[in-house]
C-alpha cells in the first residue's frame, strides 16, 4: 500500500486489541493492512470471553485499552467487518487514540459482558496467556 496520503483506497486507521494482533490466530484477516504501531484508547474496558476479548465503553471513562494500529483500505475494512460480525456482534466505532489520532475500534455492548470478567490491564495476551 502506498503512503496514506497518496493511496486512493485508504480509509483510515483500525485499532485491534485481540485475536487480530500480530502473532494471534486471526491476524491473517488483516490481509495486507500496514502496521502503524501500538497505541491505546481511553474509555474502553476489556472483557475476557475466552477465545477472544470484547471492548465495551466504560461509562466512567477511566479504563485504557491497549492494542495495535493498522492503516486500512475500504476493502480491508469490509473484510474485517464481516469477520468481526459487525454490526451484529460488534459495532465499529470511531474513537481517539491517546495521542489524538482517530481510529476505528470494534466495540461490544454492555449487555454482552454482564457476567464476564474484565481484564484490568486492558491488554489481551491471548486466549491461553492471561
Amino acid at each position: 500500500m502506498a503512503d496514506e496520503g497518496s493511496s486512493v483506497d485508504y480509509v483510515g486507521l483500525l485499532f485491534v486489541y485481540g485475536s487480530l494482533k500480530r502473532g494471534e490466530r486471526n491476524h491473517g484477516q488483516l490481509r495486507e493492512a500496514r502496521l502503524e504501531g501500538k497505541g491505546s484508547v481511553s474509555g474502553l474496558s476489556l472483557y475476557d470471553l475466552g477465545p477472544f476479548p470484547m471492548a465495551v465503553v466504560d461509562p466512567s471513562g477511566g479504563s485504557v485499552l491497549h492494542g495495535e494500529i493498522y492503516a486500512v483500505t475500504a476493502e480491508q475494512l469490509e473484510h474485517v467487518d464481516r469477520f468481526e460480525g459487525a454490526p451484529r456482534l460488534y459495532e465499529r466505532q470511531l474513537h481517539r487514540l491517546r495521542d489524538g489520532r482517530e481510529v476505528w475500534v470494534y466495540v461490544g455492548r454492555a449487555r454482552q459482558v454482564r457476567f464476564v470478567a474484565t481484564i484490568p490491564s486492558g491488554r489481551w495476551l491471548g486466549s491461553d496467556r492471561h
